[in-house]
């Protein structure tokens, strides 16, 4: 009887410990993530501060306590700016269609490498094509400007092989179009395949076995099995776009536009940067940066529930 009463105690004594090594590890992970949280919290929730600006006819020198505060007078006047309706368009047509072109290009291209039984040509093609990634865009739009000139290499072959004049892609507006859709695409296509293999990589291979005895070709494989098997990965990426339809990417449109391509080629943020920093039109520039951040987050919350609904995935 002592001795089972012993083991008990002994018994008692290992689950306290563990207990306590269990309250102690979830302190340590969150003293861990601490410094990144006070970063955000200075750097990123501090600066909303300024949002008050968007509801003031905000001075510099007067500060956020003196300036008049002329309520929603800016959000009235974004509205009623047919340019502020412009560019709101472009950057819809901007986001939405690098969304799906960045959804199929990968989609297909995953495909094609998933195809090619060399491992030592597909790791070749994988890296390149993965590569531009890395680059920023003030790296690529002067490659972009140089190739794309007048008098740019892109040009010499247009002339040579065609005979026509050259192509003006940073100065028309619809070529522009053309050059930063296509320009984007092929620097983010090869990241976005890397998601596509890893769920091709998860596949089961007795599927395809299968498909063989069946006499299956390559062709109905991959009509039957791989696409299907990529279609909830696809739905979770096009449903999570969904939150940067008013981002059509500031960094890009910023290093390769000009006021020629304004009317075209100018979105929000760019539009954002002129009024506020340029300009000084500090209230303004605010009201319009926060209608977009509102609208952002309304369509990041809705992105998140349908892709729970659709593909089960979730983040909390």
């Amino acid at each position: 009887m002592k001795a089972t009463t012993s083991e008990r105690t002994k018994q008692t004594e290992a689950l306290g410990g563990k207990r306590k090594r269990g309250r102690k590890q979830p302190l340590i992970l969150h003293l861990m993530v601490l410094p990144a949280a006070i970063m955000v919290f200075i750097f990123s929730y501090i600066p909303m501060s300024g949002i008050v600006m968007a509801f003031q006819d905000y001075k510099p020198a007067l500060g956020f306590a003196e300036s008049p505060w002329v309520g929603l007078k800016h959000f009235q006047y974004m509205w009623e700016n047919e340019y502020f309706l412009k560019i709101t368009g472009n950057t819809l047509f901007f986001a939405c269609t690098k969304i799906v072109m960045n959804l199929i290009v990968p989609f297909v291209f995953a495909l094609l490498l998933n195809e090619v039984r060399k491992m030592a040509l597909k790791r070749s093609i994988q890296t390149l094509v993965y590569l531009p990634h890395f680059l920023s865009w003030v790296t690529l739009s002067g490659i972009l400007i140089d190739m794309l000139a007048q008098t740019g290499l892109i040009n010499q072959f247009i002339v040579y092989l065609f005979g026509t004049k050259p192509i003006f892609f940073l100065g028309d507006g619809n070529w522009f179009r053309f050059t930063i859709i296509v320009s984007d695409v092929w620097k983010e296509f090869g990241f976005n395949t890397i998601i596509f293999l890893a769920a091709l990589s998860g596949i089961n291979p007795a599927l395809y076995e299968a498909a063989e005895v069946d006499g299956a070709t390559r062709w109905k494989q991959t009509l039957y099995i791989t696409i299907p098997s990529l279609v909830p990965i696809a739905i979770v990426i096009a449903t999570l776009a969904l939150g940067n339809v008013l981002n059509a990417n500031f960094d890009q449109i910023f290093n390769l536009y000009s006021p020629l391509i304004y009317q075209q080629g100018d979105i929000i943020d760019t539009f954002v940067y002129r009024e506020g920093l340029l300009s000084g039109q500090f209230s303004f520039a605010t009201a319009v940066n926060l209608f977009k951040s509102v609208i952002s987050l309304i369509l990041i919350a809705v992105s998140y529930r349908l892709a729970y609904r659709f593909a089960g995935y979730r983040i909390f």
